[in-house]
C-alpha cells in the first residue's frame, strides 16, 4: 500500500531558513600573527604561553575585537593551572570559552565563521613555502 496524503510537491519551499547566514564571518588562513602579546609572559609556563600564540596564529584571530583578546588573557591563568593540575572542571570552562571564539571546526560551523585556504603568492607557490626550482637554480648558479 503505497503512503497516505498527497505526493511531494517538486516547487517545496524550505520554511526554516538560515535566518542568521548573512551574519557569518570569512577568515583568511593567512598564517598571520594577529593581536597582543601575552601580558607578564613570565608569568606563565611555556604550554600557556604556547596556547596563546596558538590563538594569535588562527585565522579566525584575524575577526577578534578588544574583547575577544581579553577573554584570552583572562583565561590564560586557567590554562596556566590546568597544565599544572588537570581538572574537569577547568577543562570545561576553557572548552567553553574556546568554543565561543570558534576553536573546534564545529565550533566555527555554528558561528558561521569560514576560514578561507592560504592565497598564493603571484608565482603560485604558497605564502611561506619555499619554491623548489629557485633553490636549485640558486644551487646550480653558486657550483658554477
Amino acid at each position: 500500500m503505497a503512503g497516505m496524503g498527497p505526493p511531494p510537491s517538486e516547487n517545496k519551499r524550505r520554511r526554516n531558513k538560515d535566518e542568521l547566514a548573512e551574519y557569518g564571518a570569512s577568515v583568511q588562513a593567512d598564517a598571520e600573527v594577529h593581536g597582543p602579546e601575552l601580558p607578564h609572559a613570565a608569568l606563565y609556563g611555556p604550554r600557556t604561553i604556547d596556547w596563546y600564540e596558538t590563538w594569535r596564529r588562527a585565522p579566525q584571530a584575524g575577526a577578534f575585537v578588544a574583547t575577544d583578546w581579553q577573554r584570552l588573557q583572562m583565561l590564560a591563568p586557567l590554562v596556566d593551572l590546568f597544565f599544572l593540575e588537570p581538572s574537569v572542571k577547568l577543562l570545561s570552562e576553557i572548552r567553553l570559552n574556546e568554543g565561543l571564539l570558534g576553536a573546534t571546526h564545529a565550533d566555527r560551523l555554528r558561528a558561521r565563521i569560514k576560514v578561507e585556504p592560504q592565497t598564493s603568492r603571484p608565482g603560485g607557490t604558497p605564502n611561506g613555502v619555499t619554491d623548489l626550482t629557485t633553490v636549485r637554480r640558486r644551487k646550480i648558479s653558486d657550483a658554477s
